[in-house]
């Protein structure tokens, strides 16, 4: 049985994961490279609810921020430049 304490060394570390991936995602000028880093802080943040035992929240939170959001932002980019500022 998993203790208490990895649990939350779980959450600390997807926490931070998703701080970084938040950060990249925000200053990458790439903007397809920037969806999948926010994706990426989607699922650290799924995780987290997982971990927290809150199905109702992680059944709804993975396929419309992971999902959903992802696929649609990369169609807009597809629209749009790729490429931030030029």
């Amino acid at each position: 049985m998993i203790t208490l304490e990895v649990y939350y060394l779980l959450m600390a570390v997807a926490a931070v994961l998703s701080t970084v991936a938040t950060y990249f995602a925000v200053i990458e000028r790439d903007l397809v490279k920037a969806a999948i880093f926010s994706a990426l802080q989607s699922s650290f943040y799924a995780l987290i609810f997982y971990l927290l035992m809150a199905p109702d929240i992680f059944l709804t939170y993975v396929p419309v921020s992971v999902g959903l959001y992802t696929a649609l932002v990369l169609i807009l980019i597809k629209k749009t430049e790729r490429y931030e500022g030029e």
